[in-house]
């Protein structure tokens, strides 16, 4: 096999190390919601996370508006929908933030609690903050082009299995544990696919979707539009698709959802919730999960464990790094 030496190029990549810069806040984030990992005050978790990230995202050369943020501005004194961070120099992007995926998790002391950053071009995220909830179908490369989440759950499962060359009875679907459930994990089972139950925060689930040899053929079902987007700039740099479709909890939703040139009933593909080529994804464990280990802690110094991805160059890094904890905050 030959491999093609990178790709060179006379103009600087202005934007080349911004994902390693990025990791820089969702580390900050993930320590300082560390003290509070089973406390179970979701709250004051979550308000630690957030006050790091912010602090952090406000050293980093780029001009940045949260377009995935904590909530509308009253709500969320901090990371608010429409915030600008960044220290307003070099390019313009759109952010999305989550300082802690998995708040109760993180809360509770259970696994799989993550902190996450994405990063995309000026105006390609999707604004779907008028409309929290999105049915999803999210499957790796292999399925990409064949599933479609009009179709009924059996047919994707069998979409999947072919397209992986398996048997529908040797794949795993994630799926959020939620009540609303009960009737497509019935499906799952009764279309003979095994199902993994997510207790909260569904885009490590997700990415485990699309990446290979992690266990998971298919993360299925309703969870956050925020996490959709989210997911999306990850999908671009490993490959695989996420479909998604609005899913409005009342009149007044849908109507917000209409107004702010939302369609409910539309398909929305990874290229409408995130329409670049040039996106940036990070994400540190809080705790121990499926994608990442969580923060440990001794007398001397903590240990992080993040992931970061860059879709112009299918990039994935897996970062182990080592935080003095006298000097953590000042790196």
């Amino acid at each position: 096999m030959t491999i093609a030496s990178p790709a060179s190029s006379s103009k600087p990549h202005k934007d080349r190390n911004l994902a390693l810069e990025l990791v820089r806040a969702t580390e900050a984030a993930a320590i300082a919601a560390t003290p509070w990992v089973g406390a179970g005050d979701k709250n004051s978790a979550d308000g630690a996370a957030v006050d790091a990230m912010r602090l952090q995202l406000a050293t980093v050369n780029f001009d940045g508006v949260v377009v995935i943020g904590e909530g509308e501005k009253d709500q969320a004194p901090m990371l608010y929908n429409g915030e600008r961070v960044g220290n307003g120099t070099g390019q313009k992007f759109d952010v999305a933030v989550d300082p802690i995926d998995g708040t109760r998790l993180a809360a509770l002391g259970f696994n799989n609690a993550l902190s996450v950053l994405a990063v995309a071009d000026a105006g390609s995220m999707l604004d779907a903050s008028s409309v929290f909830y999105m049915e999803k179908l999210v499957t790796g490369p292999e399925a990409a082009d064949d599933v479609d989440l009009r179709l009924p759950v059996k047919e994707n499962l069998r979409l999947i299995a072919k397209a992986k060359g398996l048997s529908i009875s040797q794949l795993t679907v994630s799926v959020l544990d939620r009540d609303r459930h009960q009737d497509l994990v019935r499906e799952i089972h009764e279309a003979g696919a095994r199902t993994q139950a997510v207790i909260d925060g569904d885009v490590a689930a997700a990415i485990a979707a699309v990446r290979g040899n992690t266990g998971i053929d298919a993360l299925m079902g309703i969870g956050g539009s925020p996490e959709g987007v989210v997911t999306a700039c990850a999908i671009k740099a490993l490959g695989g698709v996420i479909q998604g479709r609005l899913m409005p909890t009342s009149p007044e939703e849908q109507d917000r959802g209409l107004h702010a040139g939302l369609d409910m009933e539309k398909i929305y593909s990874t290229n409408d919730l995130v329409n670049s080529e040039n996106c940036f994804f990070a994400a540190t464990g809080i705790t121990n999960g499926d994608l990442l280990k969580g923060v440990t802690v001794d007398s001397a110094k903590l240990t992080t464990q993040s992931i970061v991805m860059r879709s112009k160059t299918g990039t994935v890094r897996t970062i182990d790094a080592e935080h003095k904890i006298t000097k953590w905050s000042q790196d």
